[in-house]
C-alpha cells in the first residue's frame, strides 16, 4: 500500500505596516495576493486587506486591549487548521509582528504543530508616528538610545506592582505601546523612576492615516491635557528631548519660491 504524504500548507506572519496602505512592503503585498485565507487583526486597513484575492477566505482573528475575544491560545486555531489542509495562509498583524504583535508567541505555537511559517517584517507603530509626526527617535545631540515598552502586561499581578514602568530607563527616548488606558499611573511611574517632571511628551493617535492627530505636553502636563482633548486608541506615547525637535515641512510653494529666489535651502 502507498502512503501518501500529508500534504502541508504554510503560515505567513506579516506586518501589516503602522497603518498607511502605502507603508505596505513589497513582499507582503506579493504574499498577501497570493493567500488562501487571511487571518487578520482589527487595525489592519480595508485597503490592505483588499489585496487579497476576492476568494480567499478572510478570518478576524482581533486582539485589541482586554485580549482575544475568540479563543484562549495564543494563535487562532483556524490558521493551524487551514495550514494542515494544505493552504498558504497570511497572519496579517498591524506594525511589525514582532513588535508586541505576539508574534512570537504565535510562531512557537506553528512550530510545535510543525507547521512551516515565515516572518515578513513591516514598519512598526513607532517608526510609522514618528516619521509621520517628524519626531526623530534618537539624535546625536538629544538622545543615542530608544526603548519600546508596553505600559500593559499580560499578568494582571504584575501589573498592579507597576511591573510594566517599574524597570524603564530614565533617560533616552521611550515609546510606550498599550499605555493610554492607564497614562497616569505610567507618567507618575517615570517621574518616581527619574524622569524630569519637564520631559516633552507625544500622543500620537491613529499614526499615518487621514485622522491622525498629536497631543503634545510635557509629564507634568500630559494627563490634563489628555482629559481636556481625548485621543482615541490605538495611540503610542513618545518621550523624550526629541519630542521637542519636531519640525514641520516647509509648504511646497514656500519652497518653490525660495529656489526661485536663489535661496539655500540647508538639508
Amino acid at each position: 500500500m502507498t502512503v501518501r504524504p500529508i500534504k502541508r500548507g504554510k503560515v505567513f506572519l506579516v506586518g501589516a505596516g503602522p497603518g498607511d496602505p502605502e507603508l505596505l512592503t513589497l513582499k507582503a503585498a506579493r504574499i498577501l495576493c497570493d493567500a488562501d485565507v487571511v487571518a487578520y487583526d482589527e487595525l489592519v486597513s480595508p485597503e490592505i486587506l483588499a489585496l487579497a484575492p476576492k476568494g480567499a477566505e478572510r478570518i478576524p482573528v482581533g486582539r485589541r486591549a482586554n485580549g482575544c475575544r475568540h479563543h484562549a491560545s495564543r494563535i487562532h486555531p483556524a490558521v493551524i487548521e487551514r495550514a494542515l489542509e494544505g493552504k498558504v495562509v497570511v497572519r496579517l498583524k498591524g506594525g511589525d509582528p514582532f513588535i508586541f504583535g505576539r508574534g512570537g508567541e504565535e510562531a512557537m505555537e506553528l512550530a510545535e504543530a510543525n507547521v512551516p511559517f515565515e516572518v515578513v517584517p513591516g514598519i512598526s507603530a513607532a517608526l510609522g508616528a514618528a516619521a509621520s509626526t517628524h519626531i526623530p527617535l534618537t539624535h546625536r545631540d538629544v538622545a543615542t538610545s530608544v526603548t519600546f515598552a508596553t505600559a500593559h502586561l499580560a499578568d494582571d499581578a504584575k501589573n498592579a506592582a507597576g511591573g510594566a514602568t517599574s524597570q524603564l530607563p530614565p533617560t533616552g527616548t521611550l515609546v510606550l505601546y498599550m499605555g493610554l488606558g492607564k497614562l497616569d499611573e505610567t507618567v507618575a511611574a517615570l517621574v518616581r523612576s527619574g524622569r524630569a517632571p519637564e520631559t516633552p511628551v507625544a500622543i500620537v493617535s491613529h499614526a499615518t492615516l487621514h485622522d491622525e492627530r498629536t497631543l503634545t505636553g510635557t509629564l507634568v502636563t500630559i494627563v490634563a491635557l489628555a482629559a481636556a482633548t481625548p485621543v482615541p486608541a490605538p495611540a503610542l506615547i513618545i518621550v523624550g528631548d526629541v519630542v521637542a525637535l519636531a519640525v514641520a515641512s516647509p509648504a511646497p510653494h514656500a519652497l518653490a519660491l525660495a529656489v526661485a529666489s536663489g535661496v539655500t535651502i540647508a538639508s
